[in-house]
């Protein structure tokens, strides 16, 4: 029979010689969270009782999962959860899994959402491009005076995984799932418009780890050479059908090279905003900020 101790240096010594170089290379961590996904225990347990030994069966299925990540396939896929701003999220190969700067959107459009609910207004707020839904689900349950969030994504599958967990949190009934090609099935305009769309360009392709090109959909992943052109687009729809408010608010999650052109393209369709931008924790812009005038008058 093999201890946890035993199974942890396995794990790690496997995963020091994976097959291909991963996006984020930490085979200690990496073993920890796949041992106590199938001991089903948090990690600190693993250290607690080193002696414990593994059954024939959960023995099999980590070395199974260890094998799996040694060709790079991402964590969250193989435990079928990520943790988001505190909570975890159903996730599998139907979704791009939740990066980190992706929170501070969601902090942004929190402290939005606060100003304008204790101001007196109950904001209309849309998510586009929702995947897994974390970002509604989180702004619902942090927000409890926010009454509907609208969560569009084109893809019916990631729709079935937000289904997921929507219901995970009992908020069902507040976001409202829409199929919809960026901003095609929103039933009405909105205060605030939030947005993690596909923004990185096929270029990058060279660029890219393993763990991302091989596993996560391309679908959620890249938009045309630049990665513009959904971002592009969701700005022009938003001003030519008029969807975004007078005075309404948009967060745009962008690659750290789009600030330029994407402010030269919102100064262009609405040219009294203010547009401000939101750097992530490397210190990359990744968040663009844009606030229209409340005068109906915005051109």
């Amino acid at each position: 029979m093999t201890s946890i101790q035993q199974a942890l240096q396995e794990g790690i010594q496997r995963l020091q010689v994976r097959d291909g170089r991963g996006g984020e290379q930490n085979p200690r961590l990496d073993a920890q969270v796949l041992l106590g996904h199938i001991l089903q225990v948090p990690r600190a347990t693993l250290y607690a009782y080193p002696e414990r030994e593994l059954s024939v069966e959960q023995e099999k299925r980590f070395r199974e999962l260890i094998e799996r990540r040694a060709r790079n396939e991402p964590v969250a896929y193989l435990v079928g959860e990520k943790e988001f701003y505190g909570r975890d999220f159903q996730v599998d190969a139907r979704v791009l899994i939740p990066r980190p700067e992706t929170e501070l959107l969601v902090e942004a459009a929190l402290k939005e959402a606060r100003r304008r609910l204790d101001a007196g207004e109950m904001p209309v707020v849309a998510d586009v491009g929702t995947g897994s839904g974390v970002i509604p689900i989180t702004l619902a349950l942090e927000e409890p005076r926010l009454p509907v969030i609208y969560a569009c994504d084109v893809s019916a599958e990631a729709l079935e995984v937000a289904r997921t967990n929507c219901q995970r949190y009992g908020v069902e009934e507040r976001v409202i799932l829409l199929q919809s090609y960026l901003l095609q099935a929103l039933p009405q305009p909105v205060d605030m418009l939030l947005a993690n769309l596909p923004y990185v360009g096929t270029d990058e392709l060279p660029q890219m780890a393993p763990d991302v090109w091989n596993y996560e959909p391309h679908l959620a992943l890249f938009s045309g050479p630049d990665g513009l052109g959904l971002l592009t687009r969701l700005c022009r729809e938003a001003r030519q059908y008029g969807m975004l408010r007078p005075g309404g608010w948009c967060v745009l999650e962008m690659g750290y090279l789009h600030q330029e052109p994407l402010t030269r393209l919102v100064k262009s369709l609405w040219p009294k905003a203010d547009v401000a931008c939101i750097s992530d924790y490397a210190g990359l812009d990744r968040h663009l900020v844009v606030r229209l005038p409340g005068s109906n008058q915005v051109s």
